[in-house]
């Protein structure tokens, strides 16, 4: 789960990690009112969740609250990486005397919260990571010993060399260790951190991604959730008993088990196809959950075709074929839909499904896939 800059900022105040004064603002005239009461220079920010904020245009700084007003107005509304922006922060702007990465992952590579540093912070830590990863620190943490200061010394050493500023990014990461553990967090991450001109080290900007699984103990983090588009698709699937991920494919996929779904997108992009989704409908042939199914595929229009491919062990292939029917019987479906059921009464499943003009029947995987990439072509 993913929250706004602005309610990381708020997790960061609570944890008394130092960020500059800000309010978070739904229209221009709060923008206005806001950065009257702040400071006379102020940034306004974006809020959505993803990067590249600054170079769509949705960070902007303003030397007035005119100034505030007019580029409030000009980012609310704004679209960026298909995402409209509905609200900025509007934050006290800093003077930048330098600027540095500090972010905390959980690392299941050593089974630890590692964190990471680097002095050439404010810009894409992957950037750094690909072309120059040698810029980049880190230490992990074993969590039955917990944070240590000699971890921040080991981490921060040759980037924040006086010792004034040495101790404060040692308390920062002290800070965050603290909230990555108490909230369930995946990611706590700073960039930048930065040295303002009066030589504070201040968390210019905030990103905190928490544990999905751990959201049940963490009543007021999901209480933080502001879904984008795909997400209350997600959100509904998992109402009805469908695990669902939209991707960038035109294919539809629909399956039954977390192998199958891999092995399936697997096999479309082999065949120079490209999966729309992972959707595993378990092992229910309950009409309802295919109903669902196609509704949550169709209402992607880049989806072009619709692949069933369906492996029936305990679960029967003639009760997914009439759930199939049924479905189809209580939707307009227009798109193309090749359908594979194999396994458990397999011949009685095809012979329901052949009374269908409407449906491409294949009897193996790759059979399929090569007639559903067909479709895409016509």
């Amino acid at each position: 789960m993913k929250i706004h800059e602005y309610q990381a900022k708020e997790l960061f105040e609570a944890y008394k990690i130092p960020t500059p004064k800000g309010k978070v603002a739904f229209t221009a005239e709060d923008a206005k009112s806001i950065a009257k009461d702040i400071a006379k220079s102020v940034v306004i920010k974006a809020q959505v969740h993803v990067g590249g904020r600054g170079k769509a245009g949705g960070v902007k700084i303003a030397n007035n609250v005119d100034e505030a007003f007019t580029h409030a107005k000009n980012i609310i509304g704004m679209d960026i990486k298909g995402l409209t922006v509905k609200k900025v922060l509007v934050a006290e702007a800093s003077k930048i005397k330098r600027e540095i990465y500090l972010g905390c992952i959980l690392d299941r590579s050593t089974e630890s919260v590692t964190f990471m540093a680097s002095a050439a912070g404010g810009v894409d830590i992957e950037e750094v990571a690909e072309k120059t990863p040698e810029k980049i620190v880190k230490v992990s943490i074993d969590p039955l010993v917990g944070f240590r200061r000699y971890h921040g010394i080991q981490l921060l050493k040759d980037i924040l060399t006086e010792k004034e500023h040495l101790n404060a990014g040692i308390d920062i990461m002290s800070k965050m260790y603290q909230l990555f553990f108490d909230k369930d967090c995946s990611l706590v991450e700073i960039n930048p951190l930065i040295e303002d001109d009066k030589g504070k080290i201040l968390a210019l900007d905030a990103k905190i991604n928490f544990d999905d699984n751990a959201l049940y103990r963490q009543s007021k983090i999901e209480e933080m959730k502001d879904l984008t588009e795909d997400e209350i698709i997600e959100e509904d699937a998992k109402k009805t008993g469908l695990s669902f991920i939209p991707l960038d494919g035109n294919v539809g996929c629909v399956v039954n088990g977390a192998g199958l779904a891999m092995a399936t997108m697997d096999v479309v992009k082999l065949f120079n196809g490209n999966p729309a989704n992972f959707l595993d409908v378990g092992g229910s042939s309950n009409p309802y959950k295919v109903v669902k199914a196609f509704e949550i595929l169709t209402a992607n229009k880049n989806v072009k075709a619709i692949l069933f491919n369906i492996f029936g062990g305990i679960t029967r292939c003639d009760d997914i074929a009439n759930g199939i029917v049924e479905a189809l019987n209580q939707i307009n479906l227009k798109l193309p839909l090749v359908i594979r059921l194999t396994g458990t009464n397999e011949e009685e499943a095809r012979e329901i499904l052949s009374k269908r003009k409407d449906l491409i029947l294949a009897k193996s995987m790759n059979e399929a896939v090569e007639l559903v990439v067909q479709q895409l072509n016509k």
